[in-house]
């Protein structure tokens, strides 16, 4: 959650509607105490992550079967690197 004060909420509101129809949540102070909150629209969201988690399905299972360890992942990482 994001806290910003009511000065900068007013200069900034484009970019705080931005944050919040990607989904974070703007809370607005006056003198340190939370007077507004703004939420994204619940309605959409939910559909939204079950298409979205249905489309990552769908890509994983079209990708070949590697067979490859997180051991063997996590040791190419510095693969290279000269230390």
């Amino acid at each position: 959650m994001k806290t910003v004060p009511a000065t900068e909420a007013k200069a900034k509101f484009s970019a705080l509607l931005s944050d919040v129809e990607r989904g974070e949540i703007v809370s607005i102070t006056r003198h340190g105490r939370t007077i507004a909150r703004m939420v994204p629209e619940e309605s959409k969201r939910p559909e939204e992550v079950r298409r979205a988690v249905e489309n990552i399905r769908k890509l994983r299972a079209s990708l070949p079967k590697t067979g490859i360890t997180i051991e063997e992942v996590l040791s190419w990482r510095h693969e290279g690197h000269k230390y």
